[in-house]
């Protein structure tokens, strides 16, 4: 089964589309409060939306997909072919999943683990319910990773990509917007300061 991923990728070919650009990022609040909450595919549990791609897209035909997913109860996740999920844990005391009749314990909060989306998954709650920050992507379409950050950091987002930005559990200040638990900032194309008070996750969204 794959390692827990808990760095970004190395990055060994750029393109010219994808270099990165001088000046300030643009950004876009997401607040918490618009999140819209869904069903899962299954019809196990909810999920509250941050932000998917191309606009107006389901949960067919997404290229990209970010949410907060809710499990209260043991249970299947819902199966999505030819799809590459990562989910962090934010909330709770933890889940063992079984992935494709493998065991792996999630306990910690804040470590991405890397997942399929192919590969049946069974849930059982260690102790009451758990939220998991998911980004999910059609593979040979998307490249996605995911960095939990702590303190301050310099963001960079290139053309042709785009960075989201996720406030865990303290206040976050990134491209001069303030952020709450679980409001978003999406970022392109220029260059952004990242300050948190506790954890935020981001995420790297580019183009095949």
């Amino acid at each position: 089964m794959p390692e827990p991923l808990t760095a970004e990728p190395k990055i060994t070919r750029r393109t010219r589309r994808e270099m990165p650009t001088d000046g300030p990022a643009r950004a876009r609040l997401l607040p918490a409060a618009d999140h819209a909450t869904l069903t899962w595919k299954n019809g196990g549990g909810t999920t509250r939306e941050i932000a998917h791609f191309p606009s107006g897209a389901g949960m067919d035909d997404f290229i990209w997909r970010i949410s907060l997913a809710e499990v209260r109860k043991d249970g299947p996740f819902s199966e999505f072919g030819q799809v590459d999920r990562i989910l962090t844990m934010v909330d709770g005391a933890g889940m063992e999943l079984t992935v494709d009749g493998h065991k792996r314990l999630i306990d910690t909060r804040y470590v991405p683990h890397a997942l399929s989306g192919d590969a049946p998954t069974a849930c059982r709650l260690l102790d009451g319910k758990v939220v998991n920050l998911n980004v999910m992507w059609r593979r040979g379409q998307a490249q996605v990773s995911v960095a939990i950050v702590r303190g301050c950091r310099a963001l960079s987002v290139a053309v042709g990509a785009q960075s989201l930005v996720v406030a865990l559990d303290a206040p976050t200040t990134v491209a001069g917007l303030s952020l709450s638990r679980y409001d978003a900032a999406l970022l392109s194309c220029g260059e952004a300061e990242l300050d948190t008070a506790g954890a935020a996750a981001v995420f790297t969204l580019a183009g095949a």
